[in-house]
């Protein structure tokens, strides 16, 4: 945009801050033109302001919070691996690293034994930092990078628009000035409820949610396969181990909603209780609460429409599903990663815009539809179902199929491939099992062909 006024030359003259305003006005209210406005200055945020800056475009980042150091608070920190390519892109795996991180694969623990990644395996290494540390980290990346101004203590109370589309928003801050943003493009990036996405008034569909969740960090001895994170699946409850920077560890359980009442009275107590009394526990008990617990009852799923004319969402304010996956921080990533290579033809001017949101709106689809419908699926606190457990008993001692779990576990390959290749890898490890066992033993045919076919016939249904 030519003749452009940026927020940088606004809110530099302190001059124009009337302290004892208490509602933004019209004589207040200043104008500056961006290619896009991106609402939210936290992980989605922050990738997709860096990554549409570094295509050419100009964008302002706006953040409510006034502290450049704020975080999100509640979340397990986990990224799985297939979130760590955008942040390779934007060169934060180092920084990250310096900061404490643990790179880290996930094992899960299911009744037929211990899911393990193999030796071998092909998907990258996820990575664990603390929110308390990557957010800062993340937002003051995005400040640094060439065509970002970074807009902190601002609300997004209004979007502006041109006709049917979405042309800006307005920002007030607590003081009372409003900040008026003329765009191309608002992203936004503001979170499960996401105040953009009720201002653009987009479709939206809920499903609910059968259990509840509850953290914290803890700090002692480690547990048997640090530093990778841990996962108990209970059937239908979940425990949940994630190691962390400064020899931390993050404990969180989801249970069934019948066992929230001891949860109300004493959530640290039962935290450790429920953890403490898994199979093969980590040391919860031998271990020092860091902070504070923090929890969430109401997790309902609640799925955006992730475009209209002139606006895209990202992250949990185009998804916010079931945490239990630890998917929140890796679709935030993804999902704006796919935005900013989307819309980058467009924003140069080589294509009219709503070429590039079709084109993010359908590789959005593609990348996490089929994931969605099966997290959707789960979080209604149903226990395991037939084909489930024929692929978790069998990727429990059968290498090929493990492999398949921890690929599709880590959203490196979505459901139609995991049906495509890991249920007949299932199938065929557990028949090989069964008359492996049926050959062992031949003086106790029946006997064994029951404890055998119950991996293999309670899985088929």
């Amino acid at each position: 945009m030519a003749d452009q006024t940026h927020v940088s030359e606004i809110l530099s003259d302190g001059s124009d801050r009337d302290e004892s305003a208490s509602a933004p006005s019209a004589e207040s209210a200043k104008v500056a033109d961006y290619d896009v406005a991106v609402v939210g200055a936290s992980l989605a945020g922050c990738t997709a302001a860096i990554m549409l800056a570094r295509s050419g475009a100009r964008v302002a980042l706006v953040e409510k919070s006034p502290d450049p150091r704020s975080f999100k608070r509640i979340c397990t920190h986990y990224i799985q691996s297939s979130g760590v390519r955008p942040l390779e892109r934007m060169g934060l795996i180092e920084p990250m690293m310096q900061a404490g991180a643990v790179r880290a694969r996930a094992c899960a623990w299911t009744r037929w034994g211990w899911v393990e990644p193999a030796a071998d395996s092909k998907s990258p290494t996820g990575i664990n930092l603390r929110r308390e540390r990557l957010d800062p980290l993340i937002r003051e990346a995005a400040a640094e990078t060439p065509g970002v101004d970074l807009v902190l203590g601002h609300t997004v109370h209004e979007l502006l628009y041109d006709g049917e589309q979405v042309s800006g928003c307005k920002a007030g801050d607590p003081h009372g000035h409003t900040l008026e943003l003329r765009t191309r493009l608002v992203v936004g990036a503001d979170g499960r409820g996401s105040r953009v996405a009720k201002l653009a008034r987009v479709a939206t569909k809920t499903s609910p949610h059968g259990r509840f969740a509850y953290g914290a960090y803890f700090e002692g001895p480690h547990y048997a396969r640090h530093p990778n994170s841990s996962l108990w699946l209970l059937d239908p409850d979940m425990v949940g181990a994630f190691p962390t920077d400064s020899g931390l560890t993050f404990y969180a359980v989801m249970p069934a909603m019948k066992h929230l009442p001891q949860f109300r009275d004493d959530p640290v107590a039962a935290l450790k209780s429920f953890v403490a009394a898994v199979p093969d526990a980590p040391p919860i008990a031998r271990s020092r609460l860091v902070g504070e617990i923090t929890g969430k009852i109401d997790m309902t799923n609640v799925i955006n429409t992730p475009t209209a004319p002139g606006l895209a969402l990202v992250g949990d304010a185009a998804s916010a599903v079931d945490p239990l996956w630890g998917v929140g921080c890796g679709f935030a990533l993804q999902s704006s990663e796919w935005l900013a290579d989307s819309v980058a033809p467009a924003l140069s001017g080589r294509e009219p815009l709503e070429q590039g949101l079709r084109r993010y709106r359908r590789r959005h689809a593609r990348g996490l539809k089929g994931h969605t419908r099966e997290i959707l699926d789960y979080a209604t606190g149903r226990k395991i179902n037939a084909g489930e457990k024929l692929f978790f008993s069998a990727a429990s001692y059968d290498e090929r199929t493990a492999k398949v779990f921890e690929a599709f576990g880590s959203r490196n390959i979505g459901p139609g491939r995991m049906l495509a290749t890991g249920i007949p890898l299932a199938a065929l490890a557990s028949a090989r099992r069964s008359v492996s066992r049926r050959g062992a033993s031949p003086s106790h045919p029946a006997r064994v062909a029951a404890s055998s076919g119950g991996e293999a016939s309670e899985g088929m249904g």
